[in-house]
Formats: structure tokens, sequence, C-alpha cells
């Protein structure tokens, strides 16, 4: 990776974007910068808030509200610290070569393998999710031929220029906010009585309070709502990873940590304080519906559970186009590191064609066991990604710790995001971390996804570890380079880019000459 130089600090994604440079690297820059800012929008829209959160709300009761603002502020913290060394450095490994040049090779290593492992794994999840609502529409068809409809198509998209994933990723997320926003519209007037067309008075905080009180189960409720939400926010780090293909990706990904506070307040914990208020927390259909469902269908809303499969279709097909783009980016990040097998990080026409093709190969395979082997295999699959994104958010805290000093030291400029009250959050974030661990020890469900996870990261750790040991280390270490399929195309760019720099320089000279400003 070249390391980018960033502007001087200043407020405005604006004023960022106005000197913004594209990442030196064999990837194109075909994402605009509303495919960037829809993507970032998108992201916290995921499947696990229309599907997951049933379950949080049935354990936690109206305190659900509680855990997700709890889990929130942890993730806008983790976002604040990947935010504040992407913009510092944009690279389509993002967080795998941040740790790797704040930890070293094994960091880089571990982190970036065990992201690519928990997206390919999650394909699958995401395929057999939506091949089962097309099955409920259309019940002769097989469940596998939707799921290998839905990886053909996003294989296809994904090998295509890198402009076909933002724009799919473009409507997809225009589709699940324009969704999210009438949900929480009709829920607020709802709420408040005056809902056309509806009978239903105003609840009050009857729903809040009068069942079993705010918190019926208690604190053990509590750290269940607890940690199914902080699970819901996977896939916020996507948006760093695209940032680096995109036209302006020091500015695309200022902004999209600063608005990452107000996203995640309404999308989220807005429409936990929503459905907790029109729907009493302990109502069947909470679970068996889906919290959004049961909600639609208390208002007398019309096809509501319909009107929701779509939306859910929607944002499982997102998220598979999203997990196959950031596995496929992620892997061609760590060979162009030496990490990985050299064909793996073959680019052709700017796109990683070999790494889209393995990480789509990979998550269909994941599929196929679950009808195979569901009790074993593929839930041992399961168990090992159940904690992967902790992982990764602690390489994320570690190497912001790490980073931002050696930042202000020798490139202080670069600073465009910055972490708040450093190093006292990110040492909280840590803490918060640790603490989700616990968490998990003690639950009883989550358990075993702990110990297959923590199995998992280190045996990466290991291997990674032994291969730092045994190669050389080379001038850059923790640059992104390019793949030698592409060394003659970036050669040649590279010298036209000289020659036109020549130029410019000249006209440069003559301007500064006849008084134009000095360049910071």
């Amino acid at each position: 990776m070249s390391r980018t130089s960033a502007p001087a600090p200043v407020e405005g994604a604006d004023a960022v974007g106005s000197a913004d440079n594209k990442v030196d690297s064999p990837l194109t820059h075909g994402l605009k910068q509303r495919h960037l800012s829809m993507i970032a929008l998108g992201g916290v829209i995921g499947a696990g808030l229309f599907v997951g959160s049933g379950a949080g709300i049935a354990a936690a009761g109206p305190s659900i509200i509680v855990a997700y603002a709890i889990s929130g502020l942890l993730v806008m913290l983790v976002m604040r610290m990947l935010g504040e060394m992407s913009a510092a450095n944009p690279a389509s490994g993002s967080f795998s070569v941040h740790a790797e040049r704040a930890i070293g090779p094994w960091a880089g290593f571990t982190a970036g393998w065990a992201f690519w492992f928990l997206l390919c794994v999650a394909v699958g999840l995401e395929g057999i999710g939506a091949a089962k609502i097309m099955v409920g529409w259309f019940p002769d068809t097989p469940e596998w031929a939707w799921v290998a409809l839905f990886m053909l198509v996003f294989c296809c998209t994904n090998l295509a220029a890198v402009k076909n994933f933002g724009e799919f990723e473009f409507w997809f997320a225009a589709l699940k906010i324009g969704a999210i926003t009438l949900f929480l519209s009709i829920g607020a007037l709802a709420i408040l009585g005056i809902l056309p067309g509806s009978d239903t008075p105003s609840p009050g905080a009857e729903n809040l309070t009068g069942i079993g009180g705010f918190m019926p189960n208690g604190s053990e409720g509590l750290i269940v709502g607890l940690l199914a939400s902080v699970f819901a926010y996977g896939g916020l780090e996507t948006v760093t990873i695209a940032a680096a293909e995109s036209e302006r990706p020091v500015a695309g990904v200022a902004k999209a940590v600063r608005t990452a506070m107000w996203r995640i307040a309404i999308f989220y914990i807005g429409s936990m304080a929503v459905i907790v208020t029109l729907v009493p927390w302990n109502d069947k259909a909470v679970v068996a519906k889906g919290p959004y469902v049961a909600t639609l269908d208390h208002l007398g809303i019309p096809a509501a559970g319909q009107i929701m499969n779509v939306v859910v279709l929607v944002a499982l097909l997102s998220a598979m186009n999203a997990n196959v783009y950031g596995a496929s980016r992620m892997a061609c990040s760590l060979v162009s590191r030496r990490q990985g097998p050299k064909a793996l990080g073959a680019v052709f026409g700017g796109v990683p064609r070999i790494a889209v093709l393995v990480s789509s190969v990979f998550g269909f395979a994941c599929v196929l066991l679950s009808y195979w082997r569901p009790n074993d295999i593929f839930l041992w699959l399961l168990n090992m990604i159940g904690a992967l994104i902790l992982v990764v958010w602690i390489f994320i805290a570690v190497s912001q710790l790490l980073l931002r000093r050696r930042t202000e030291r020798e490139a202080p400029e670069k600073l465009v995001v910055k972490m708040w009250f450093y190093p006292v959050l990110t040492w909280v974030a840590l803490a918060g971390m640790a603490a989700v661990f616990v968490l998990m020890a003690r639950e009883e469900g989550t358990r075993l996804q702990l110990y297959w996870s923590g199995g998992l990261t280190l045996f990466l750790a290991v291997v990674g570890f032994v291969l730092q040991k045994v190669r050389k280390p080379e001038a850059g270490a923790g640059d992104e380079v390019t793949p030698p399929v592409a060394v003659s195309a970036a050669k040649a760019d590279a010298d036209a880019a000289d020659s036109g720099a020549d130029a410019a320089g000249d006209a440069a000279g003559d301007g500064k000459a006849a008084g134009s400003p000095k360049d910071d």
C-alpha cells in the first residue's frame, strides 16, 4: 500500500475531499462518492436487525433499547478508530493492513484471514436465508437452486468492474433505507395515536413498564439481549474496504465515520424503541414472525408479512453481495503482502477475479455442508465464526492505540479523523470488548462459540507468527504491493503519470513565478 498523504485536519468532509488522493493500488477506483455514501448508510441495516433482533427482545424485554444503546456505543468507538486509521492510510485490506503496520505481520495475517473466513461462511448463511424466502413464495422450487442462482449472480457481479458492485449496493441500500424510514414513520405516528386509517390507540408506556417492568428478566435478560445486539452490527467494516476503490477515499471514510452515530441511533436504537413501545415484548409473534412483521400486523397494516419478507430478502442479498466483495478484497490484500497463495491475488482489469471465485465457491460449499452435515461440520463452522467480529474489533483498537502515537510523531497532517478523547475511549472500548467475552463465557448458548472462535484465532496467530519468522522482512513491510499480473499495466500507468507530472510541474512553476499561492 502506498502511504497516501491526507490533507491537514479540517472540519467537514467537503474540505477533506478537496485534497483527497486515490490509493496506489492495482485495483480500480470505480466507486463514486454516491456509491460509498449509500454503502455506508445501507451497511448499518443488515439482516441481523430484521431477523435476529426478535430473540433479543424476547430475552431482554423493553430493556433491549439499553442493550442496543450499549453495543451501539461500542460500535461507534470501533468505527471511529477504524476511520482514523483508514483516512490516514486508505487500503483495501483495511484493519488487516493497520494491524500489520502496528503490531506485526502475524497480526495482519490473523485479522485478515479470520475476517475472510467470517465473510465466506456468512455468504452461505445469507444465501440459505434468502432461498427460504423464495421457497415460501414458490413452494415447488428446490432451495439449493435459489442459492445457486444468487451465488452465480453476485459472483458475476463482483467479477465485473467494481462499479457494478457499487450500483447493486446503491439500490439495495436505497430500498433498505426507504423501508426502515417508512417503518419508523408509521411507528412514530402509531405511538402518538395519529396513524391514518388505524383504530389502535396510543399505547403510552404500558408495554414499556406494565408487563414485568422495563427489565422483566432482570440483568440476565439484559445480558442475553446485549450479546444478540453486538453481533447484529457486523458489516460496518465494509465501507473502509470499499473506500480504497473510491474516487475520494479519505473524504469517503471521513464522512461515513462522522455520520455513524446518528445512523446507529436512528436505525437500530430507534427501531427497538418503536417495536417494544407498540408490541408487548412477550408476544410470541415477535420471535415467530420477526419483530417488524409483528409490529405491522399489530397495527393492522395489510400484507405486512409479505412486505417485510421483501425487505428481509433485499437485506440478505445486499449482505451476500457486500460479503463476496469484502472477502475478495481482503484476500487480494493479504496476498499482496505475501500472506496467501499468489494465484489468489491475481488482478484482471482492476478486479481480483480469482479471489472472487474462491470466496464464492467457499460460500457455496458452506451451503452444501448445511444440507449434508447440518449437525456437525456446518454447526462447527457456525460456532467458529461466533465471536470473530469481536476478535477483529480488538485488533482495530490495539492498532489504533499504537498507530495514533506514531502518526502524531511522523505525519500529524494525516489525522483527518481523530478518535475522541484518545487514549481514554480506546481503553474503554477494549474493556467493553473484554466484558463481552466474559459474558459470552458465562452464557451456555454462546460459550461454545467463544471457544471455537478462540481456537481458530489461536491457530491463525500461530501460522502467522511462523510465517513471520521464516520469511525475511522486506522494505515497506505492511504496505500493499502490486501483484505480478498487474505490474506491467501499473508501470505503464506510472510512466504516463510521471510524464504528466513533469508537464504539470513546469506549468505550476510558471504559475508560482507569477505570484500563485504556495502549496501546503
